[in-house]
């Protein structure tokens, strides 16, 4: 099937720039069959000194913590994948979002690789513009705030497998099929319990909720994925003087919160409505979402100079 997709984008692919079509790999390749590929998924956000990437070298940094928990024999450091961050952006203007890959693209018959190059791609693009304009039917409606459903059973995501740490795409598996579920419901997205019936995050998302005291909450950094926008609200919250405790969070202090919202790279602050069709709160959004939503679009747009240091200009 030719892609569609995105025409006159070209994509950052082991040193060199390709066209988005030719970014391909094998249907038998070792990351493709084994679930090994290692991403990670950053914003690019208009500001008045032009195109910046947000926290771009905390996202290479847990890019390269996921290949280390994985075991993938990732050769480019750091300063390099920057540069290439940079460059992919440069290469492709109006993106909004960088993808980095590191996958085995090499044809395998063994759980361990017999060629061991792991292939470096970063595609800096547009999601709407580029790849859901291309997808038949309407383009989807993002809502302004989420209709959750609660996840029923309690997901077996052990460590000694694969840490929850690692962005490797053998660790979405359960959190797709569970968001299926959810969007088959009627529900705009799923959140997710751990093994011990938790309320943990989403599937690409971290969670929060404001309890009736106005303390912000948010499940520990053990059992979820350390989003960097997770990491950012925090920062916010502190240096706007809003209280933070990280604990683990019951379906009843759920239920029984002010406020609840989901934060990530696409979803930014997105207030919860509602779980299981129980209304959280008595308005939504609620205040300290709102305040949190706005600062943090200002810091992502250069406009609050107590967080210029997030920002990387693709061209300076």
């Amino acid at each position: 099937m030719p892609h569609l997709e995105a025409p006159d984008r070209r994509i950052w692919l082991d040193g060199r720039l390709v066209p988005w079509a030719e970014a391909t790999v094998h249907v038998l390749s070792h990351s493709h069959a084994r679930g090994s590929l290692v991403f990670d998924y950053m914003s690019v956000n208009e500001t008045p000194r032009g195109p910046a990437i947000f926290r771009l070298a905390d996202h290479v940094a847990r890019f390269l913590h996921s290949a280390e928990l994985v075991g993938l024999p990732l050769e480019r450091g750091a300063e390099e994948l920057i540069r290439a961050c940079k460059e992919a952006v440069r290469a492709n203007p109006g993106a909004a979002v960088v993808k980095l890959h590191a996958y085995l693209p090499s044809v395998e018959i063994d759980v361990v690789p017999a060629d061991d190059h792991v292939a470096v791609a970063i595609a800096a693009f547009h999601p709407r513009k580029d790849v859901l304009a291309h997808k038949p039917g309407p383009l989807p409606r993002t809502p302004e705030t989420v209709r959750i459903w609660l996840e029923k059973e309690r997901r077996q995501r052990r460590p000694d497998i694969m840490h929850p740490h690692a962005k490797v795409a053998a660790n979405y598996t359960s959190p797709m099929a569970a968001k299926w579920q959810a969007r088959k419901r009627g529900y705009d997205e799923v959140l997710l319990v751990d093994e011990r019936g938790f309320v943990a995050e989403g599937p690409t998302t971290n969670f929060f909720l404001v309890d009736t005291e106005g303390t912000l909450r948010t499940p520990p950094e053990e059992s979820v994925l350390l989003g960097v926008t997770r990491r950012s609200i925090l920062a916010i919250a502190e240096a706007d003087g809003i209280p933070f405790v990280e604990e683990p969070i019951t379906e009843a202090a759920l239920f029984g919160a002010a406020e609840a919202f989901l934060t990530g790279t696409s979803a930014g602050v997105w207030p919860i409505a509602s779980v299981d069709d129980r209304t959280i709160g008595s308005v939504c959004p609620g205040p300290v979402s709102l305040g949190l939503r706005r600062h943090f679009k200002e810091v992502v747009a250069g406009k609050d100079p107590a967080f210029a240091s997030w920002l990387s200009y693709v061209n300076e």
